[in-house]
């Protein structure tokens, strides 16, 4: 091999290499402002405290609301989280829900709650995850218990 092939080769492999840290890139930034969406319909466990039963799970119908709550929504935008719930109408769930959030560590940078209807909760919570954390930390299940707790 001469030293021009040998140079021609290094240069095509450069330009692969280069391609594909812009696709990275692309990638990374697609994710970091990822959507994450889901309606999670109301369930009830229930345990047997007989040794060779099992516990089951199953799903309440909602044909007399006609909502299926609670609704949560997140959001991730770098270090950012934006949070949305539709809940019941309880008091104190505001409260619940933010010292929830902080209990993950989280830091409450905004929240604004209205209500709709008569009987369900508008929430909106923006949150910082600190640098300690993985950026994309589960969130759903925490809020979902306790949204789904009865007052």
């Amino acid at each position: 091999m001469d030293k021009a092939s040998v140079l021609g080769d290094a240069i095509k492999y450069l330009k692969q290499l280069q391609e594909r840290v812009k696709a990275l890139e692309e990638e990374s930034k697609r994710r970091k402002t990822e959507e994450s969406a889901v309606y999670v319909k109301r369930s009830r466990v229930f345990v047997d405290d007989d040794e060779h039963s099992s516990s089951r799970q199953e799903t309440l119908s909602d044909s007399v609301s006609g909502d299926v709550l609670p609704e949560i929504e997140t959001r991730f935008s770098d270090k950012d989280v934006l949070i949305r719930i539709r809940c019941e109408r309880k008091n104190g769930m505001l409260e619940k829900l933010i010292t929830q959030i902080e209990n993950l560590h989280l830091v409450v940078i905004s929240s604004s709650a209205m209500l709709f209807g008569s009987s369900t909760l508008e929430v909106t919570i923006i949150a910082q995850v600190p640098s300690f954390l993985p950026p994309y930390q589960p969130l759903r299940t925490p809020l979902f218990s306790t949204t789904s707790l009865r007052s």
